[in-house]
């Protein structure tokens, strides 16, 4: 899983699980990272040849699409250099842009399921009909991403239609009702169901467990998470009131702290949205002498609006 980079007084803002961005041996590793839009739709094509174009002759550059927000990343070796090449798109390649934060990716999760849950698609439009019935039970599972079972007797629901049915609930897990955002830490039991001698078909099972664990998630206690990563500063002594305050501000929860020879490390976890312009913050603070390493490491509630 790739996320945050190590870095001297830098940051990566991106999501858990983005891919890896491969740069030439002996090139610096990006610390600074913004997302960047043309003000013009029209003008996308344009920047993304611009972009690459930079990126091929400064190695120190580095260009992504983040797979789950859909944002162009820029990444450089501080503010300076990013707007540097910010300036350069418009005036060489006459494409006005925008930057901004990074988008980081939200995961929604079940805290409170629901039982018994019935859904029944029933289709006919001039051909061959569509018929599933299914009955489902929604269910917290901190073990798994996803868990699916079937507890169905009788050969009410054939093993080939239970396959279906799975397949349709991971279907269903791509979006959540909250925001859109991909569902986690869920199982799914298959309780009860009906066919249709002529209508039942795999299709129609995998839409009914599609449209069937959606409405049923409308139906359960929801609650949004949000990705956070341990962070590690190494700072000189007499700057860890300052840091500790700043990471306080950022909802960062100190985890450890120790120190030697005149130098503080202090460990915390903080939502990875917090951390857009920590790079600057830190080095402001302790004149450019703090360090942070920061990885991934799962998910938090997030705050409620």
């Amino acid at each position: 899983m790739v996320g945050l980079k190590s870095a001297r007084a830098g940051s990566t803002l991106c999501a858990p699980d983005a891919p890896l961005v491969l740069e030439p041996p002996g090139t610096a590793e990006p610390v600074v990272h913004v997302a960047v839009e043309a003000r013009r739709s029209t003008d996308t094509g344009r920047l993304a040849a611009a972009l690459a174009r930079l990126a091929e002759e400064d190695p120190s550059l580095a260009v992504r699409t983040d797979p789950e927000t859909g944002q162009t990343v820029l990444s450089g070796m501080g503010e300076l250099h990013l707007e540097v090449a910010a300036e350069r798109v418009r005036r060489e390649h006459g494409v006005e842009i925008t930057l901004g934060r990074p988008g980081v990716a939200y995961r929604e999760t079940v805290a409170r399921g629901v039982t018994g849950f019935v859904h029944r698609h029933v289709k006919q439009d001039g051909g061959a009909g569509q018929f599933a019935h299914v009955v489902l039970d929604v269910e917290p599972c901190e073990e798994h991403a996803f868990a699916f079972r079937s507890t169905v007797v009788g050969g009410r629901v054939p093993q080939e239609y239970v396959r279906a049915v799975e397949a349709g609930c991971r279907d269903a897990l791509a979006e959540g009702p909250l925001g859109g955002h991909p569902v986690t830490g869920l199982r799914v039991t298959l309780t009860d169901g009906q066919t249709h001698v002529k209508d039942s078909s795999d299709t129609a099972f995998r839409t009914a467990g599609r449209l069937g664990l959606r409405d049923a998630l409308r139906a359960c206690g929801m609650l949004l998470l949000e990705p956070v990563v341990e962070v590690t500063v190494t700072v000189p002594e007499d700057a860890v009131g300052g840091v500790l305050g700043d990471l306080a501000a950022r909802r960062g929860r100190v985890t450890g702290s120790a120190t030697r020879s005149g130098t503080a490390t202090v460990t915390a976890t903080v939502p990875l949205a917090e951390l857009f312009g920590y790079a600057t913050r830190l080095r402001s603070r302790t004149q450019g002498r703090g360090t942070f390493t920061a990885r991934p490491t799962g998910y938090a509630p997030a705050p409620t609006a």
